[in-house]
């Protein structure tokens, strides 16, 4: 359903990868931001009730857009219609329910007018233009402020009546053809009408038609349509059937015997998958995780992956170039001039024909939405040619795979109300050879069609589960919610629409299947207790077909296909946009689709599904040999560290009384743990990057390096084997590094890991108390004195990262007294960590994150608090030293300590000084006051700190090619605003 907000996003990823990385990579700071574990833990499905009342002004009746909202309405751009151009059509939301008996027009406006009662929805309109304070970079796509936010209204009072909504169409004939003929006329207008944003102002966002018979007996059909902002498929079943029943109802006893209970405003689908005041908005950075961080860069690669997006008789421009084109603010290979208009076409997959195909989804180890999948990847192979057969020709396929997203995340929407929940993944299916339906379906019993179609969907599955497990639907809804805050995603959406390269499609296929529609749960009414499911009759109406669908016109897929099921038997639509796909080869392509489905489940039953490994072409058990003496190896290098790591991980875990104390300090290493390795190779491909020899592409990147990573992603993409031997090989890596860091090889400065690690062959446990490590020099310790400007010399502390350099920390306290900020300023990567790139990075002119702590009265002087991730453990200012004429600090040491059931988690120790600069002489004297405050045991020696590297006060600031891509695509202007919005956030 949500494809226009992926393929906004697709054109985003050009850049975005690259700038989340640079920030993540070089610019870490110390633990004090909540991480998103943290936040979600703090998330209860009970706060819901506090978004609505505290965002709502009276009892529930105002909230703000969410960004998937703000993209259906859509949410406008003012610099195009400043210059007279049209406003952003809406996106649509189609349905159609066809009933045994038609309803008295009485009956139905009373249904109506309930729903409207029920549904806040329903009788909302929006105010605010979402405008912001300004835009901030060359292109006017970064956005900053948003003083008037678009906003649901949905008064209290009845402003609207079924007369504002309801339509009735008498149609000529007396037989259901002239009935289906009309209703699919009706269909086919309002899927591509966009002009709900004309009315958003003043509502309703929906409207129904009722199609009867002129006998005014027998079937009719309710077409629903709405601004499909407020509603998705699931929320109109249930609405329909509320209006169904409570229809039987008035017209068996004259009333509504149970009414339907009054629904709250619904929160956004943001607030529902990432938790209540999780938005980008709430925690910027702060929900940033290295999880979502690979979320980016994964969605980035699909591109390399060159999947086929248009017909050969249409010509698809490169999609990496119209991406950049594109965020330059133009369509890619300039604007086409034909308008697209959405053909359809209706199919009903027979009872028999459903069952048989969930059996043997069941056999094949797959659900019935991984084989739609595979039948819309294998089917648009047969027409992908465009009537121009090519022999051998193999093409990767992009499937969008729709998703209710109630069921991810947080999970705090219940489809309680009408609301938009809707979302999706992408399924990336391939290669497979032109012609592979017709070759399917031509001969349906040959072994190895039956194993092409079945390995398909097992890949769907596969890569389906991987999304969720890896919380892959809370990083979509993140990444998603931070572009359209920070930009303008619908001018993304209108330019790409209009490109000829892309002529606004995004996706080879789509499917959305909305399920079973009895297994629904129906709306919650008054007198019962709990919900129930929709049901296929109410009194004499019975419900006989749905259909539904989304508008691809604009935006969207090559092939679309919408699926539910209704009493067993299986209703698609078939919505693709002409005159990429026309009216014939739409037909084409809905009845080779369902004869594909039809005759692979007839014949699945004497075909074999095969062993999963054998259709992977690797011999069973191999994979799990490799795996096992590839991960043993890195393991076993470092054994003995390991064994020290848990067996002080099970001495803290009994000793800490409250779990959450102890996962909370487990989670706090493993997050830094991960950062460092994670960190290496992105070094190591920059420095590969710019090293390769040959011509430069825009002056920028060598055509060497291009075409050596064409030949790996292919390699990659083409042999699951060689895949899966690059995973068993990235995580032995990574467990050989992370050991290395538990048996102090890996640098002790930054990633001496280990828990309690020993000194001089001794373990040293826990943390020592601030009086064992004070110093004299902290007498009359003034904390006013200690704050300004220090550059870092030297630490022991593997929140830090050794890569970076020029690191500084700008220390004052807040007004009150009761805080501190921390300006932590760093670049990187430093000259002599990638020594190749190191001035290419979007950080080589430094970043800036803040770090935020308390001050305790009940601390004595030199004690700062840090907090972050769950734990807050003291900063311990040991020593300072001072200017013998003023007074004034100039040199100090800082020493944090997290200790948790007598196990020490972390130390970090810091050499500051005034001076940008200290002499060897200098850093031996601070050695020396460390050592005699007892610190050696904790990494104070020489041995065990990592010397900040420095470029030099007085060296320019870089610039070259790079660093004027950076600047021209507003990196510079991005990451000022970021670092006020974390200010502005800390305080």
């Amino acid at each position: 359903l949500h494809v226009m907000k992926t393929h906004a996003t697709t054109a985003a990823l050009a850049i975005v990868p690259w700038f989340i990385l640079g920030i993540e990579a070089f610019s870490v700071p110390r633990p004090n931001i909540r991480s998103p574990t943290q936040l979600a833990s703090t998330t209860t499905p009970a706060s819901a009730d506090a978004l609505q009342s505290t965002n709502n002004d009276v009892e529930s009746s105002k909230r703000t857009l969410g960004s998937q909202e703000l993209l259906m309405l859509p949410r406008q751009y003012r610099p195009k219609l400043d210059k007279g151009e049209d406003a952003f059509p809406s996106m649509s939301h189609v349905s159609v329910t066809l009933l045994s008996a038609t309803p008295s027009i009485e009956a139905l406006s009373q249904a109506i007018e309930m729903a409207m009662d029920t549904h806040p929805l329903l009788r909302c309109h929006v105010e605010g233009d979402g405008e912001p304070d300004e835009r901030i970079d060359l292109f006017q796509m970064v956005r900053k402020g948003e003083p008037n936010p678009c906003t649901f209204v949905a008064p209290n009072e009845k402003t609207f009546t079924s007369k504002d909504v309801l339509r009735v169409v008498d149609v000529d004939g007396t037989d259901t053809d002239a009935l289906a003929k009309s209703w699919q006329d009706n269909f086919s207008t309002d899927i591509d009408d966009g002009s709900w944003y004309k009315n958003a102002s003043k509502g309703p966002l929906w409207r129904l038609t009722l199609h009867r018979l002129n006998n005014g007996d027998g079937q009719c059909a309710l077409v629903f349509a709405s601004n499909h902002a407020i509603s998705d498929q699931g929320s109109v079943n249930m609405l329909v059937d509320q209006m169904i029943a409570d229809v039987a109802s008035i017209e068996e006893s004259g009333k509504i015997s149970n009414k339907a209970t009054s629904q709250k405003i619904p929160m956004a689908m943001e607030d529902s998958v990432l938790g209540i005041e999780n938005r980008w908005s709430d925690v910027q950075t702060e929900g940033i995780s290295p999880s979502t961080l690979k979320y980016v860069a994964d969605k980035a690669a699909e591109g390399f992956r060159n999947p086929v997006i248009l017909p050969d008789s249409e010509k698809a421009g490169d999609s990496t170039l119209s991406a950049i084109t594109t965020i330059m603010g133009q369509s890619a290979g300039g604007e086409i001039e034909a308008e697209r208009k959405t053909v359809l076409q209706f199919r009903t997959l027979s009872k028999e024909t459903t069952a048989a195909l969930l059996e043997a989804c069941r056999t094949n180890g797959v659900t019935i939405t991984n084989a739609l999948t595979a039948a819309a990847a294998l089917t648009s192979s047969d027409f992908i040619d465009g009537g121009d057969a090519k022999a051998g020709t193999k093409r990767n396929y992009k499937v969008l795979q729709s998703l209710d997203m109630r069921r991810f995340g947080a999970q705090l929407d219940k489809c309680d109300t009408v609301a938009c929940m809707a979302g999706s993944n992408d399924l990336m299916l391939g290669p497979i050879q032109d012609r592979s339906g017709e070759t399917v379906r031509s001969n349906p019993e040959s072994s190895e069609n039956q194993k092409m179609f079945w390995a398909l969907s097992r890949e769907g599955r596969m890569q389906t589960n991987k999304f969720v497990s890896s919380d892959g639907p809370v990083h979509a809804v993140r990444v998603f919610d931070f572009a359209m805050t920070i930009s303008d995603m619908n001018n993304l959406v209108d330019l790409t629409a209009r490109s000829k390269d892309s002529q606004g499609r995004a996706y080879s296929a789509g499917i959305s299947n909305n399920g079973v529609y009895e297994r629904q749960a129906a709306v919650k009414r008054d007198d019962t207790s709990e919900r129930g499911n929709i049901q296929i009759k109410h009194g004499k109406y019975e419900v006989l077909d749905v259909f539904y669908g989304t508008p691809h016109s604009r935006s969207g897929c090559l092939y679309s296909v919408s699926t539910i099921t209704v009493d067993g038997s299986m209703k698609l639509t078939f919505n693709p946009a002409s005159p990429i796909v026309s009216e014939e080869t739409n037909a084409e392509y809905a009845d080779a689709f369902v004869e594909l489905l039809e005759k692979v489940v007839a014949s699945s039953s004497s075909s074999p599904a095969g062993n999963f490994l054998s259709n992977l072409n690797i011999s069973e058990g191999s994979l799990s040999l490799v795996a096992a003496a590839c991960g043993a190896v890195g393991i076993a290098i470092h054994a003995g560290a390991w064994s020290e790591f848990f067996t002080n991980l099970s001495v803290m875990k009994d000793n800490v009384a409250d779990p959450k104390d102890f996962w909370d300090a487990v989670n706090f290493w493993i997050f830094f743990a991960v950062g460092h390795p994670l960190l290496q190779p992105i070094l190591w491909i920059s420095d590969v990057l710019h090293g390769s020899p040959g011509p430069m592409v825009l002056d920028l990147v060598p055509a060497s390096f291009l075409m050596a990573n064409i030949l790996f992603i292919g390699l990659t993409a083409f042999s699951k084997e060689f895949r899966n031997a690059l995973n068993v090989a990235a995580l032995s890596a990574f467990l050989t590094y992370v050991g290395a860091g538990l048996d102090g090889q890996a640098g002790l400065g930054d990633f001496n890991l280990q828990l309690n690690d020993s000194y001089q062959g001794q373990v040293v446990k826990g943390c020592p108390a601030y009086e064992d490590v004070r110093q004299p020099s902290m007498n009359d310790f003034d904390l006013d004195k200690y704050q300004g400007k220090w550059y870092e010399q030297k630490f022991h502390d593997w929140t830090q990262f050794k890569e970076v350099y020029d690191t500084t920390l700008d220390i004052k306290l807040t007004p009150d007294r009761l805080g501190w900020i921390d300006d932590f300023g760093v670049k990187g990567p430093a000259p002599d960590s990638a020594k190749l790139s190191w001035d290419k990075s979007p950080v080589a002119n430094g970043a800036h994150y803040f770090l935020f702590g308390r001050v305790d009265a009940n601390d004595p002087p030199g004690i700062l608090r840090e907090k972050g991730f769950g734990v807050e453990f003291p900063d311990y200012i040991v020593d300072v030293k001072k200017d013998p004429t003023t007074g004034e600090y100039t040199e100090a040491i800082q020493f944090q300590c997290l200790e948790r059931g007598g196990v020490r988690v972390f130390e970090g120790i810091n050499f500051m000084s005034r001076n940008p600069v200290m002499t060897e002489e200098e850093l031996t004297a601070m050695h020396q006051r460390a050592k005699a405050a007892g610190m050696y045991p904790y990494g104070a020696a020489p041995e065990q700190m990592h010397t900040v590297a420095r470029r030099g006060v007085e060296e320019p600031q870089i610039d070259n090619n790079w660093q004027q891509m950076w600047h021209a695509i507003g990196v510079d202007r991005l990451l000022e605003l970021l670092t006020e919005s974390i200010e502005d956030g800390g305080r």
